[in-house]
This record gives C-alpha cells, sequence and structure tokens, in this order.
C-alpha cells in the first residue's frame, strides 16, 4: 500500500467564497473586509491555476473538474472532504455537515474518474446526514494506509461511530482522540492538526488535551515508524499540518503545502522533513483565508488501480 498518491484530483472553482454555514466550525476561516465576490472567486481561481501548473511541471498527475457555477458551492475547491479512492478499487462517499457542501458530491466526476480507474464498489455513507451524523472524508480522516491505520479527531464533523464503520469496511484500525485549538475549541479537521507521509508525521500533539490520547497517538505513529515532527499551536493557525505527501513517477516525494505554512516552519522542521521528502510551498493566500482550508484540502488523492488502455488527461 502506498502512502503517497502519484495522481490526484482537483476541482476548479465557480463560485469560491467565505461560506458562513461552516464558519460556526471552522475558526480557520477569515471573513472577507473589502474585498468583493467576484475579485476574491478570480484571486481564488488564479491560485488554483498556478498550484496545478507547479504540481503537473513536477510529474504530478492532476485530474481536473470544473465546479458547476449553480448551486453556488464556495468550498468546492476542497474535494477531498466529499470523496476518497481506495488501491483496492473502492470509493467513499461522505456525509457533509453544512447543507451548502452536499452539493459537491458529484456523480458525474465520479464516473469520469470511473472510466480512467477501476471503481469495484461505491460505499455512499451520504445516507447519515439525515440522522445528523457526518464523517468529512481525508479532512476527518488521517488514513496511514500502509499500517491500515486511520486518525481522527472527534468534531462536529467527525462522528466516532461512523469512523468505526469507515475502519470496519475498509479494514482500518481507528485511533481516536480530540484536538482542540489554541482557544479551547474543538479543530473542526484532523488534517490541520496531522499529516501521514512515508516514514514521518507532521502532528501537534499539544492539541490533544487528554494525556492517554496523546499517548496512544505517539505510541502509534512511533510503533508503525515515523519520525514525528511536532508543530506548535501557532503553526497550526498558519496551516503547518495540512500538507500532502505526493510519489510522482520516476521523481522524489513531493511534500506539498503552502506558502504561509512552509514559512511558518523552524529550521529544524525544514531539515527533518527534507530527509523524507522536498518541500513543495505552494501560495494560496486567498483560498486560505476566506475558505479556511489549505493545500491538502484542495487534493484528493487516487489510490485506485489504473484500466488498461484507459486514456489520460
Amino acid at each position: 500500500m502506498k502512502q503517497a498518491a502519484s495522481t490526484v484530483f482537483a476541482v476548479r472553482p465557480a463560485r469560491f467564497g467565505f461560506n458562513t454555514e461552516t464558519a460556526e466550525s471552522n475558526h480557520f476561516q477569515q471573513a472577507p473586509t473589502n474585498l468583493r465576490a467576484a475579485d476574491a472567486d478570480a484571486r481564488a481561481v488564479a491560485e488554483f491555476e498556478a498550484l496545478v501548473e507547479t504540481l503537473r511541471s513536477r510529474g504530478v498527475q492532476v485530474r481536473v473538474f470544473d465546479d458547476t457555477p449553480t448551486p453556488a458551492k464556495p468550498d468546492a475547491v476542497f474535494p477531498n472532504n466529499w470523496l476518497s479512492l481506495h488501491a483496492d478499487g473502492r470509493a467513499v462517499l461522505y456525509p457533509m455537515c453544512a447543507p451548502n457542501r452536499r452539493a459537491e458530491r458529484r456523480p458525474d466526476i465520479v464516473a469520469a474518474l470511473g472510466q480512467e480507474f477501476r471503481i469495484s464498489e461505491v460505499l455512499d455513507l451520504s445516507g447519515a446526514e439525515a440522522e445528523g451524523r457526518f464523517l468529512e472524508g481525508t479532512g476527518s480522516i488521517i488514513f496511514d494506509h500502509a499500517h491500515r491505520r486511520a486518525y481522527a479527531g472527534r468534531s462536529a464533523r467527525t462522528e466516532p461511530g461512523l469512523l468505526a464503520e469507515v475502519c470496519a469496511r475498509l479494514g482500518y484500525r481507528p485511533v481516536l482522540f480530540r484536538a482542540i485549538d489554541a482557544g479551547g475549541q474543538e479543530i473542526y479537521h484532523t488534517n490541520v492538526m496531522l499529516s501521514i507521509g512515508p516514514g514521518f508525521a507532521v502532528a501537534c500533539l499539544e492539541s490533544i488535551a487528554d494525556a492517554a490520547e496523546r499517548r496512544a497517538v505517539e505510541d502509534s505513529l512511533r510503533e508503525t515508524g515515523h519520525e514525528i515532527v511536532p508543530i506548535s499551536l501557532a503553526q497550526v493557525t498558519c496551516f503547518a499540518g495540512n500538507m500532502l505527501a505526493l510519489q510522482p513517477a520516476g521523481g522524489p516525494v513531493l511534500l506539498a503545502m503552502s506558502q504561509r505554512a512552509h514559512n511558518s516552519l523552524t529550521a529544524e522542521q525544514g531539515q527533518q522533513l527534507s530527509r523524507h521528502a522536498e518541500l513543495l510551498p505552494l501560495p494560496i493566500p486567498t483560498i486560505e483565508t476566506l475558505g479556511g482550508g489549505s493545500v491538502r484540502c484542495m487534493l484528493a488523492e487516487v489510490f485506485l488501480p489504473e484500466l488498461q488502455g484507459a486514456a489520460t488527461k
């Protein structure tokens, strides 16, 4: 099982902006002051295009889909929350907390990916939304594919029962904890405080207030052979935990992160990470500030087996 994907898919935004429906639980979002909606959307598209171009220039296969302008989906640029694609051919559709995010689940995107990759089964968990239960993909779950473990921080968007169901269906061992920010509020998505790559883990262990839970996470990471690179709560606010390891064919492992996250790293942290991957900073200030998500959130890994003879684009 690979931990770093060589292919990802991304969604080009059509109506990007500050999402009032997610702001209650996502304390990383910042409302615009003197920025018009059209300007925010244009800036987000420019940041998106530059990110895709950079990744492709480094050998990462990026499949790009266009967001549909109606209904308005201000967070469509973060597709990792509604779909995960696994090496055994299974695709998982996840229940989303904010009603205006549920339209991001696009059967046409799944069908298009199915023309190039083998999808043997679709596990659709979206019905849990009617019960007020949510689990937002690889925002909620950090999969250690090599060791079949799934780390998740409890929150309004990450329900333990659904995590247990996904782990049982996919054959992963859950590692559950509660992470809080500097203000004592639950961190809305696990992927802003934890990232796992080949041989390393970027983790804000100080965000896990319960000593037993913190020890369990640390022990699990160490016993599976990960060098832990600890980050602070202040660095979490700079999205230093929101990184994604990628493995282009024939190239070194890349660690994609925002420019802001990269700037927050200490020299020692940079040296630690550089032992495992080449650091790849990508500037996305508008998307980070208004959207409250960063580079990892923009990229949905494709671990599915390729279909022989399938056309690529």
